[in-house]
């Protein structure tokens, strides 16, 4: 079966063109800049890259290229060949716990919960309307971000404030990067032929972090928006709401503004004017004093979640894992959060931390055989999670 597995941000479109069961990777891209200047593609066939400025003024057009694209490199000789199309969806309230066929009825749910997701939700729903136009025939699903964190129990998920507004309003904790953490726990699950409890570090731009209990997700650092949780690249993670006012009043300041700068101008840009996690690395080598306090502070949150899903586990971990760009690629910040580790007996191996790289190839553990707990650095995969399931659902 050939099966399409889609991403579609406000302003873009990556895809992967699979050969499922084999989970054989055919053809993947990225569209970029849809409805704005300087619009472009970027495709690659095997070792074959193609690329180029072009207009594209909405994410019809992006689809439609795509499709073209297809056909012009024969890929498949007919878009009937593309028998499903799974569509990531950042939110999928508390109506979804798993991924579905799209449904009319499911299509005005989404659009339902859209204001919890502002920036994604329309820009998927763009995405599906797209693909239903072009290639009707093919069979679609939508697979949720939020939909691995639904184990959670009440009390976990539940927010100290007046109970009807979760009544009302939906306001509850509901974790984000589902679809990366389910990936890990069943990757672990596979190495370790059992039913794994995990402590998942998702660490990118945007991070989160999972306590998953024999498989099953039990909490998560994000909540009922993707900035709660740990300090990130430009979000600034959990903080005293009362800050919001006050700052509100002392720079006669609107709450979009407010709400900008904590999605946008705090974390790690915030703090060190930065947010890449490899020009912070750079800066942090040179002992420049911001980018230090910026790593501090960043693996400190990272520790206290860490160690609040460890207590919550009960101790029984078998193991820790850093995925997503920075967990599977920055051998620092992994070297400073488990130095602070230490009480719970975690034993950082320097050297093959300093070695396994995932963009280099390199997967592994990176902690002594003696540690408590083993850590491991490990390859996580949205798109092929999105094409397992959309698979999984068709046959």
């Amino acid at each position: 079966m050939k099966l399409l597995s889609i991403n579609a941000g406000s302003s873009t479109l990556k895809f992967r063109l699979y050969e499922m069961p084999e989970e054989s990777l055919i053809m993947k891209g990225m569209y970029e800049r849809i409805g704005l200047e300087g619009s472009s593609y970027s495709i690659r066939i095997g070792d074959e890259k193609q690329g180029a400025l072009i207009s594209l003024k909405d994410h019809k057009d992006a689809v439609d290229l795509l499709l073209k694209q297809l056909l012009e490199n024969h890929v498949v000789s007919s878009l009937d060949e593309i028998e499903a199309v799974g569509h990531r969806v950042v939110h999928g309230g508390n109506k979804y716990s798993r991924s579905v066929f799209i449904t009319d009825r499911v299509l005005l749910e989404i659009e339902s919960i859209s204001d919890l997701a502002p920036l994604h939700n329309p820009a998927a729903l763009k995405g599906i309307y797209a693909f239903k136009e072009s290639i009707p025939n093919a069979k679609m699903v939508a697979c949720f971000d939020t939909a691995f964190h639904q184990t959670m129990d009440e009390a976990t998920y539940l927010y100290p404030v007046p109970y009807e507004w979760y009544v009302k309003y939906d306001v509850r904790k509901y974790g984000f990067h589902g679809l990366s953490h389910k990936f890990i726990s069943e990757k672990m699950n596979h190495m370790l032929d059992k039913k794994a409890s995990l402590i998942v570090c998702h660490i990118g731009s945007g991070a989160s972090i999972s306590a998953i209990k024999e498989g099953i997700c039990i909490d998560t650092s994000m909540g009922f928006t993707p900035n709660a949780g740990i300090m990130m690249g430009t979000r600034s993670g959990d903080i005293d709401y009362s800050i919001i006012n006050y700052i509100m009043k002392k720079e006669e300041r609107t709450l979009d503004w407010i709400d900008n700068k904590l999605n946008k101008n705090s974390g790690l840009q915030g703090i060190a004017g930065m947010s890449d996690l490899r020009d912070i690395d750079r800066a942090f080598e040179a002992k420049e004093v911001k980018a230090s306090l910026a790593i501090n502070m960043y693996t400190d949150k990272i520790v206290d979640y860490i160690a609040k899903y460890y207590v919550k586990l009960g101790g029984k971990v078998d193991a820790i894992c850093f995925t997503a760009g920075g967990g599977e690629n920055d051998d620092i910040i992994r070297g400073e959060v488990l130095k602070k580790l230490y009480p719970l007996g975690i034993k950082l191996d320097e050297e093959k931390n300093k070695e396994t790289i995932v963009r280099k190839g390199k997967e592994g553990i990176i902690t002594m055989e003696d540690s408590s707990i083993p850590v491991y650095v490990l390859a996580t995969d949205e798109e092929l999670m999105i094409a397992r399931d959309t698979y999984e659902l068709c046959e």
